[in-house]
């Protein structure tokens, strides 16, 4: 189940409440309450989609995703912005925003696109229905737009985006998509493009600062790694914990301590999921045992050591369990193969 941060979705509805638009109804629809929502909580995509979808729906505004999007502070985005700022230039500042896009809260995909005479920032969308697609890309282009125009300003540099590509046919109110983002628009695209100067892009920034870069950067990969980790859930994080080590397995409360949980949070979270430590052991153990017999220079008793069974027979009648069928047999016949 993919997941991210709500910080997002806070972001959003406040955004949404300064420029006038209610959507408490659509929360409600799905049990939710603004106020009360964590930021450190983690929302499926799937919900965070359908949520989008409905707001969009709901919206009296057809520009409320430009004002949202122009009115975000570049506070909102943490070390992120002191990475940027860091950088020598916009180049490697865009190169830099593409690395750590997950601390962006973008739900576009960003690329780095180099050209003869301007290089662009790509941002391919999420393949959203309806007004949600136009309302997403046009929140998602202001407020990059805007943090542009924030290192700008800040780095003392000029790099305001040549021209703009929106990825949908040119609306009614296209006359005030160039006021609000300041660059020339050009409208049908196959994805949103900032297309910036080559020539303004190895300006050094005012505020380069090479060592603080690099500290900055390794927050930056921290962060990243940890946001990868709680989105992907739990469950994988230990499989992946588990799929590392050679028995004797870690117990539950030694892995528990690992995550920087207890052991009862981790059961909790666990079961949350579907699942239990015991069975993503058994899964660990029995993908790391089908691989191990692939090898026939392994003996079974230094397969079922490896796994951290005791003795054989333990390995002999989990497998068995597993597969219906004992290694040895396994082996002989390998998968899907009938046994001699």
């Amino acid at each position: 189940m993919a997941r991210r941060s709500a910080a997002a979705l806070i972001l959003l509805l406040d955004g949404l409440r300064r420029a006038g638009e209610d959507v408490a109804h659509v929360l409600e629809r799905y049990g939710l309450d603004a106020a009360r929502l964590d930021p450190h909580a983690l929302l499926d995509r799937d919900l965070e989609r359908r949520l989008n979808v409905a707001i969009a729906e709901s919206l009296r505004n057809p520009l409320a995703g430009l004002e949202v999007g122009s009115n975000l502070g570049i506070g909102s985005y943490g070390p992120y912005t002191l990475l940027l700022l860091t950088a020598d230039h916009m180049l490697a500042a865009m190169r830099a925003a593409v690395e750590f896009q997950a601390l962006s809260f973008l739900s576009s995909r960003l690329a780095v696109e180099p050209g003869r005479t301007h290089t662009a920032l790509v941002l391919t969308p999420a393949p959203l229905p309806g007004p949600a697609f136009r309302f997403r890309v046009d929140l998602e282009v202001a407020a990059t737009c805007k943090l542009m125009r924030e290192l700008q300003r800040t780095a003392q540099v000029h790099t305001q985006p040549a021209r703009i590509v929106m990825p949908y046919p040119e609306p009614p109110e296209a006359a005030q998509y160039a006021a609000r983002l300041g660059s020339p628009i050009a409208w049908g695209g196959s994805s949103a493009r900032l297309e910036v100067d080559n020539e303004r892009l190895r300006t050094r920034f005012a505020t380069a600062d090479p060592s603080a870069h690099r500290i900055v950067r390794a927050q930056c990969r921290r962060l990243q790694v940890d946001l990868e980790r709680q989105a992907a859930g739990v469950a994988a994080t230990i499989e992946s914990h588990l799929a590392t080590s050679s028995g004797p397995y870690p117990s539950i409360r030694e892995s528990a301590a690992v995550l920087g949980l207890s052991e009862r949070t981790l059961r909790r979270q666990l079961e949350a999921e579907g699942t239990s430590y015991r069975r993503v052991l058994e899964g660990v153990r029995r993908s790391k045992a089908l691989g191990l017999l692939e090898d026939p220079r392994l003996p079974v008793e230094g397969i079922a050591l490896e796994l951290g069974y005791s003795e054989p027979a333990a390995f002999i009648h989990a497998f068995r369990r597993w597969t219906g069928t004992t290694p040895a047999a396994w082996r002989r016949g390998g998968p899907g193969k009938p046994v001699a």
